[in-house]
């Protein structure tokens, strides 16, 4: 019987790694979806990175005015407090909260196999989209100058923050994504969209602040 039930766990063991090593090898950037935490998240390829082309929207929701902690559960915000908003922009998340507070592993709440980028890997982003930021937002977000053409598929969406102190600006303005880059114990790098300008921003901001969060392939 002992017998049984081992050959039984053994072959459950092999058919696992088998399911995982098949979806592993037929991954395609661009084609292929990832199922996490209840969602599903679509893959674009832009020069030699495979990116997620919605922001995260994992955790359970909790007001602005809250801090987010390190509780074991993962919190988002949701713009005004309004559950509605994380399914159309995803989740904001302070700093340390995306990165399930260690900056010695870049995965944060990212889904296996994929991670927060760097600032590094953002400014090749940028490089590779030729500083051309209408190009990472998609159509119909941004004014003027500022129109997004989506021409990288990356599709950003002008969700704006979560204020350090607790309310919500920015929407329909700015897209700020957090990297997994420190630029001091208070600060991380971030990049950051606008409604009315082509540029593309990779600088350091306070970690308090809610930020959305992409990720790319590792």
């Amino acid at each position: 019987m002992v017998k049984i039930i081992l050959l039984a766990a053994l072959v459950i063991i092999i058919e696992t790694v088998s399911a995982q090593s098949t979806d592993s090898v037929n991954f395609k950037c661009g084609i292929s979806t990832i199922q996490y935490a209840g969602q599903t998240y679509h893959t674009v390829k832009i020069g030699n990175q495979c990116w997620l082309k919605e922001n995260l929207n994992v955790g359970t929701m909790i007001p602005g005015s809250m801090a987010q902690t390190d509780n074991k559960i993962i919190e988002k915000y949701c713009y005004n407090d309004d559950s509605a908003n994380c399914t159309t922009f995803g989740g904001l998340y302070q700093w340390d909260e995306a990165m399930k507070y260690s900056s010695e592993s870049i995965q944060g709440i990212c889904p296996s196999g994929w991670h927060i980028p760097s600032s590094d890997e953002f400014q090749t982003l940028e490089s590779t989209v030729n500083l051309e930021g209408n190009s990472l937002k998609a159509k119909g977000q941004g004014l003027g100058d500022g129109d997004g053409t989506n021409k990288s598929g990356f599709s950003a969406l002008l969700e704006g923050f979560r204020h350090f102190d607790g309310y919500f600006d920015g929407i329909n303005t700015y897209a700020r994504f957090w990297s997994s880059s420190e630029g001091d114990p208070t600060t991380a790098y971030f990049l950051r969209l606008t409604n009315t300008g082509t540029k593309i921003f990779v600088s350091d901001f306070m970690k308090e602040f809610g930020f959305s969060v992409r990720c790319v392939k590792d």
